[in-house]
């Protein structure tokens, strides 16, 4: 087998996702009911979510069982490669060993599909013909999209408004599939409107497009809302990536030293490293886990630890998270995905533990990375998949220093073939970085909710 590409055969692909809430040493704290503010129970959540879905956000299982349906849509593009970045090695002249796990071969261009399929499956399970989501860049838009489509299902997708008018493509993609895009704030809505009325220029947010969603979804008894991330079971859902990982490290005879991905929500990290801190809390492996963010928008590695609202209108329940305010508004930055003012509870608690770690880079150092990865190894990746190459390459650099062989593995978890406009921008030298002031951080988080 060559080292260069690792596969996994359909009968080696995971029949089961990993919930990393059966060896966690502390659980995150319950989410609140955004009324009462007591901890939300399933009736909360039963408006806009289906029961299937509900089970598995307070799941302490181990391993619970992918339906046959869904393992079945799965094989149109899993088991997903893992590569050995020879080429990216030597431009970098140093002892390292990089891997990356491609997730950019799903029908989306993203590893989003991975939950969206599910979660329409759960949904349309139990009655629900129509599905709301908001989405930033729009992979999760256009993963949703094409997952309503599969099983007959409506969709309507609030994309955050600077992402909407930057990632036309992405756009028209969802429409292809039947979606129904409205650029957020909206005047749709009421969350909409109210945003409107205080700035009518807003870019937008994804805690604006989440309450838009949220909000019609409340409307209809025969729609719910979908979640592209943050959430147990979306992180869940996307563990597959990182137990095909596993085997395939394992056939090329090989583990990592370090696992890096992307972080906005938490999805993507969270899918990749998750089989890994198995590893590291059930076996006592020495793997260290790296979520790469936006100094843009900085939530692992400047945000508070507390209790917020997952949206800017307050209609969703307050989660336990490492958040920079729910009303933060952040630069309109490329890599839409990681514009996100919270992160997963999970991943917070894990961060707050010491088991994960956090890393923030700027946006030009990231598209310098990208392009140094595309001439490499021939693939033009998503903005946000552009901060796990950039740290991955800041690992390597520090191991050719150090003088140390060291294995590198991080989730490439899009390609950019629809954010072109945004290669164009940094080709042209019109991009720049926007590192968050911190009388901008004091004053977003000085309005957290009392709890």
């Amino acid at each position: 087998m060559s080292d260069v590409k690792i596969l996994l055969t359909e009968k080696e692909m995971p029949r089961k996702w990993y919930n990393i809430m059966a060896d966690m040493p502390n659980l995150p704290k319950p989410p609140l009911n955004p009324i009462t503010k007591q901890p939300a129970g399933p009736e909360d959540l039963s408006a806009i979510f289906p029961m299937g879905l509900i089970q598995q956000e307070v799941s302490q299982e181990r391993w619970i069982e992918i339906p046959e349906e869904v393992w079945e849509i799965y094989r149109l593009w899993r088991p997903s490669p893992l590569c050995r970045a020879r080429r990216l090695e030597k431009a970098l002249d140093t002892p390292a060993k990089i891997y990356y796990k491609y997730e950019g071969v799903s029908p989306a261009g993203s590893h989003k599909l991975n939950t969206a399929v599910p979660q329409a499956y759960y949904n349309k399970q139990e009655g629900i013909t129509r599905l709301t989501t908001e989405t930033g860049a729009g992979q999760w838009g256009v993963a949703l999209s094409q997952a309503c489509n599969f099983f007959d299902m409506e969709c309507k997708v609030f994309m955050v408004k600077v992402s909407y008018q930057q990632k036309p493509y992405r756009r028209t993609m969802m429409q292809v599939f039947g979606s129904s895009v409205i650029p957020s704030p909206s005047d749709e809505t009421e969350s909409g409107r109210k945003v409107l009325a205080e700035d009518p220029d807003s870019p937008g947010s994804l805690g604006i497009a989440i309450s838009e969603a949220v909000e019609v979804a409340a409307q209809r008894d025969d729609t719910n809302y979908a979640l592209g991330s943050v959430l147990n079971h979306v992180l869940l859902h996307q563990t597959i990536i990182g137990l095909e990982a596993r085997e395939q490290m394992a056939k090329a005879g090989d583990y990592p030293d370090v696992v890096i991905a992307c972080c906005g929500g938490g999805s993507n990290f969270g899918g990749m490293a998750m089989p890994f801190a198995f590893d590291k809390l059930t076996r006592g492996a020495k793997v260290r886990l790296v979520a790469a963010e936006p100094t843009a928008c900085p939530t692992l590695t400047r945000g508070k630890l507390g209790y917020d609202y997952g949206d800017t209108a307050g209609l969703t329940p307050l989660l336990y998270m490492y958040t920079l305010g729910s009303g933060f508004i952040p630069p309109g930055i490329h890599a839409g995905g990681l514009r996100y003012h919270g992160n997963s509870p999970i991943l917070s608690q894990l961060l707050h533990d010491g088991i994960i770690e956090a890393t923030a880079l700027d946006q030009v150092a990231c598209f310098e990375g990208a392009k140094l990865f595309a001439q490499c190894e021939g693939i033009l990746p998503a903005p946000e998949s552009a901060h796990a190459i950039q740290c991955a390459i800041n690992e390597a650099l520090a191991a050719r220093e150090a003088g140390e062989r060291r294995t590198i593995l991080f989730n490439l978890s899009g390609h950019g073939l629809l954010d072109l406009p945004s290669y164009e921008a940094f080709m042209a030298g019109k991009l720049k970085d926007y590192p968050l002031p911190e009388e901008m951080l004091a004053r977003s988080l000085a309005s957290l909710p009392v709890v």
